[in-house]
């Protein structure tokens, strides 16, 4: 079949280059004894147009396996075959009946009879199987669009799935464009609105939707067969190139309102699975290169809890990771990158962390993304926990502790007045080095994984049984309270309660310092009917119900007034560049109890204030979890300061009571201000004069807070 005239090609660049006259295919495969490249005319075609066996001494450079085929275009479908021991107890599953995707391959397509069973099982599977799509990545019209690098200290972060986004027949959105890149592009004003400045999207690389449980479908992402396409099914057209275009207008799109483009990237394991899992690209081209494995070969080693992990620190998959970065920063401007399970990438090839990660450093000094954000979840599926100790200064941390200990916090958990305190300001704990500010906690109280916020105040038990797993998956330390009523309810006095506990989360949220998360949707009190872990939930169980917005416009309101209190505030704009001890220092902290100056540390308490001062405002934060009111006596406003305190917040108040800007916040007649039970109240004073802010100044010792 293979009619045509090539030429031997060439080792670099890898993947499918478009160059002039023809296409280069490059793919590396160390212990394969033969390659085949073949080209397809269709998706669901079951024999090749054209196949070419690459003779390995002529088209093999080192361990590249290389063809240039002349008068081939942008679109063009292909997919190798490897030839090889198939000996699984020495590292080996090579499977030529397979056909095997491009690893760099920038678009996938994807038949009508795809099966990922047909991949884990003896025979041909071409007509079911995903193939690989050439690209002209340089084609488009950017219209003068570059990444926004927003400092972090202006950042609001929002998690947010791009289709279920937009997919929910209520939305609004074009009824072709819901649930898509496109579709995202519609509701930008409404996250213009909210406040928002960055979303991170949930896995849009090409996934496979087949690994989940029986009748459901992957509906996170998480797992990847594809670190270089766009998830095709998020495109309104199924053209791969037409769905490159579409992602790159929403990319520019989101830079024209000023809200950044963070992707959620799962370079610690693929779809590929378990030792029975499916053979896609990977483990048919070099499996113990691209793996960890387990000592004896044939088994892979899980620290992603997905079946296998990637080897990260090989060298190969090393510049597969960083090519990948470069592409989507270069090629498809986006800003930032949010790394799942990142701790595994500090794992050698026999599982171990190491102290300084191959990986980890070179994207932390690699030049293309020395302005990009980068955000580490820094942690793995095996109990490798490594937040606040995370390496290098570019990399920012999702901070569990923060999640962990303010969920706590609100549900009247005693002992915890001194961690809240330090997580109000950045866990200084866990990030109080020299070079560390603020930005480096991204503070959040719920992501995709775990409750939604309605969920964490409606729920005491998690409840996913529509996953197909009878309730056995998910999280079970929630840190979750009801409210006195498990689920829904129209008891008057429990909603009410729901309602002040989640604006107490989004209050703690966003008036402490670092770089404040929201979870799609919270802000309108979006729930998954107590499912903590609805991966498998493409549905209305995971879709924005737009119906929310309307019904808690209370909430929604709330959430905008303190989104944008926040970036009014000079506390989060003051001292860019310093370290969090010296922002601490110059905030003036003064902690209080009850009583002034007499912060509370009993086991048992559940209560504490503060005052800090920005340039401009002094501000006392008062939080009461007990379930009676207390009164705080309050100190005196500071020096040059108005004559007294003005009321921003106060959870337990009815809107509009429950928030007022600063020019029209009432002021405070009394000494004594009394916080309802499981509430948070802000108060605020003018102060005239501005203090001076001295970013040279020499770092001091990791603040002690309380």
């Amino acid at each position: 079949m293979n009619n045509l005239f090539t030429l031997p090609g060439q080792s670099f660049p890898i993947g499918a280059t478009l160059l002039s006259g023809g296409v280069n295919f490059s793919v590396y495969s160390r212990s394969a004894t033969a390659v085949e490249l073949q080209l397809f005319n269709t998706v669901d075609d079951s024999q090749p147009s054209q196949s070419f066996l690459l003779d390995p001494q002529v088209n093999r450079t080192f361990s590249y396996w290389h063809l240039f085929v002349p008068d081939l275009r942008a679109g063009q479908l292909y997919g190798y075959r490897a030839y090889g021991p198939h000996d699984p107890g020495a590292g080996l599953r090579f499977d030529p009946a397979k056909l095997l995707l491009d690893p760099y391959g920038r678009g996938v397509v994807v038949p009508t009879g795809y099966s990922r069973q047909a991949a884990t099982q003896p025979g041909d599977n071409t007509a079911q199987a995903m193939k690989s799509v050439v690209a002209d990545p340089h084609r488009y019209n950017w219209e003068g669009d570059s990444p926004l690098r927003l400092p972090f200290n202006r950042t609001i972060i929002y998690e947010m799935h791009l289709r279920g986004f937009t997919r929910h027949p209520n939305s609004g959105v074009t009824p072709t464009r819901r649930g898509t890149y496109a579709g995202l592009v519609e509701k930008i004003p409404y996250l213009q609105q909210l406040g928002i400045t960055a979303v991170e999207l949930l896995p849009i690389f090409q996934f496979d939707p087949q690994d989940a449980p029986p009748g459901h479908t992957n509906y996170w992402g998480y797992s990847p067969v594809s670190f270089f396409a766009p998830h095709l099914q998020y495109s309104v057209s199924q053209n791969p190139l037409a769905a490159i275009d579409e992602f790159r207008d929403m990319v520019k799109a989101l830079h024209r309102a000023g809200i950044e483009v963070i992707l959620d990237v799962a370079y610690n394991h693929t779809a590929e699975g378990n030792a029975q899992g499916p053979t896609f690209s990977f483990r048919g081209l070099d499996n113990d290169t691209y793996y960890i494995l387990e000592p004896e070969r044939d088994r892979y080693a899980n620290y992603s809890g997905t079946g296998n992990t990637l080897n990260a620190n090989q060298s190969v998959v090393r510049r597969l990771i960083l090519d990948s970065l470069h592409y989507w920063v270069e090629e498809m401007h986006v800003d930032g990158f949010r790394f799942d399970l990142a701790s595994i990438l500090s794992r050698d090839e026999n599982g171990t962390p190491l102290a300084n990660p191959p990986i980890l450093w070179d994207i932390e000094t690699d030049p293309v993304l020395a302005g990009v954000k980068l955000i580490a979840e820094a942690w793995d599926a095996a109990g490798l926990y490594q937040v606040g100790t995370f390496l290098g200064d570019h990399w920012k941390e999702w901070n569990g502790r923060f999640r962990d200990d303010i969920r706590s916090f609100v549900r009247s958990d005693p002992g915890l007045v001194e961690a809240v305190g330090s997580r109000f300001f950045a866990s200084p704990d866990l990030y109080g080095g020299e070079n560390l500010g603020p930005e480096q906690s991204i503070n959040f109280v719920t992501c995709h994984d775990g409750f939604t916020l309605n969920d964490l105040v409606s729920y005491n038990q998690k409840h996913n049984q529509a996953n197909g797993e009878e309730n056995r998956d998910g999280h079970n330390d929630n840190r979750s309270w009801n409210c006195g009523i498990e689920g829904p309810t129209h008891d008057l006095v429990v909603e009410t309660m729901r309602v002040r506990q989640i604006k107490n989360f989004f209050a703690i949220t966003l008036l402490s310092l670092g770089v404040p998360m929201i979870l799609m949707g919270d802000e309108v009190r979006r729930t998954q009917r107590g499912n903590n872990n609805a991966y498998c939930q493409d549905n209305e169980i995971s879709w924005f119900d737009w119906d929310l917005c309307a019904r808690h416009t209370e909430l929604l309101e709330f959430v905008q007034k303190l989104i944008r209190f926040r970036k009014e505030v000079s506390i989060f704009q003051d001292g860019h560049g310093l370290s969090l001890n010296e922002l601490l220092h110059y905030a003036r902290i003064e902690w209080h109890g009850v009583e002034p100056y007499k912060p509370d540390k009993r086991y048992e308490s559940r209560s504490l204030a503060l005052a800090l001062r920005g340039s401009g405002q002094a501000f006392q934060v008062m939080a009461n979890f007990y379930w009676e009111a207390l009164d705080f006596v309050l100190p005196r406003p500071p020096r040059r300061s108005a004559s007294c305190w003005r009321q921003v917040l106060d959870t337990a108040l009815p809107a509009p009571q429950d928030f007022y800007q600063l020019h029209e916040a009432p002021a405070i007649p009394d000494s004594i201000y009394r916080v309802a039970p499981r509430t948070v109240v802000l108060l605020v004073a003018e102060i005239h004069g501005r203090p001076r802010w001295m970013p040279g100044l020499t770092a001091r010792q990791p603040h002690k807070l309380l």
